[in-house]
């Protein structure tokens, strides 16, 4: 693969990515750093609703780019600019205490909220008041392997490109359109007028979710409000759902976390709304 052709973290470009830690700068130059293998390889693939590839720079070692050469040609052949760096400048850019040797800058790629409405989704999530990184990243990839069609964060909610985020997704940042910086009021109008039924996820709602199911009211659209960890949702966000659901607690834990709690009620809506098949 040849040898590093950055050797200091002085560079220009290093210096650029490393600026990306900060929102301010993700903002104003509307990319994000994406980390290991995972991301690196979804982001090689993945284009923008412009048509324009996501991944437009990457960062690696020379290790790592023989270890993962295949990762490396598809971020070349999507027209990425590759650069071959020193193991320690790398650790420069890196938001991890042990880099994997790949560091991707990418372009932003929320969707706006009215192409999620006009998709006519069946399942979403919307993180309303979620304030921590890694939660929301985890949700976010709690949606995808549920099958949900997206994801909405509120304006009150975490940075969706904090690299915390970008890399609790584990690379299901690049699978699903994900909405911004909507306030939660429009949120639920805009789902609610696209013939989806609002469902507001706390520990103390009216609702049981087991009382949900048997009833069979879940096989419809259904989006599911989530609330900050430590508060859940305040009552001017409840009073908007046209349920509040609890996830029984069968046995003695006083409570679940809030991506587990995101994992079940994702899955049951899922589960209704799959076909059953009999034979």
């Amino acid at each position: 693969m040849g040898t590093p052709e950055l050797i200091s973290a002085r560079s220009p470009r290093v210096a650029a990515a490393r600026r990306l830690a900060r929102r301010n700068f993700r903002g104003k130059e509307r990319s994000f750093i994406a980390e290991g293998p995972q991301a690196v390889r979804e982001a090689a693939g993945h284009r923008g609703g412009d048509a324009r590839p996501t991944l437009t720079e990457l960062f690696a070692t020379v290790e790592a780019a023989e270890r993962y050469a295949a990762i490396v040609d598809a971020a070349r052949d999507a027209g990425a600019r590759v650069h071959l760096a020193d193991a320690d400048v790398l650790a420069e850019v890196s938001q991890t205490v042990t880099p994997q040797g790949l560091i991707g800058v990418c372009r932003f790629l929320d969707s706006p909220f009215e192409d999620i409405l006009a998709a006519k989704p069946a399942l979403v999530a919307v993180l309303a008041h979620v304030r921590d990184p890694g939660n929301a990243g985890t949700v976010l990839r709690c949606a995808d392997a549920a099958g949900a069609d997206a994801v909405v964060l509120t304006d009150a909610s975490v940075d969706l490109y904090n690299p915390k985020s970008v890399r609790a997704s584990a690379g299901s940042l690049f699978h699903l359109p994900v909405a911004v910086g909507v306030p939660v009021e429009q949120a639920v109008r805009g789902l609610r007028g696209a013939g989806v039924r609002i469902l507001a996820a706390d520990g103390a709602g009216e609702d049981d979710l087991d009382d949900e199911l048997d009833a069979g009211t879940m096989g419809g659209p259904t989006a599911w409000v989530f609330g900050n960890e430590a508060w859940g949702l305040p009552e001017e966000t409840r009073a908007l759902a046209d349920a509040v659901v609890r996830v029984p607690i069968h046995g003695k834990a006083e409570s679940l976390n809030l991506a587990t709690a995101a994992a079940v009620c994702l899955y049951a809506s899922a589960r209704a709304q799959r076909p059953r098949h009999t034979g």
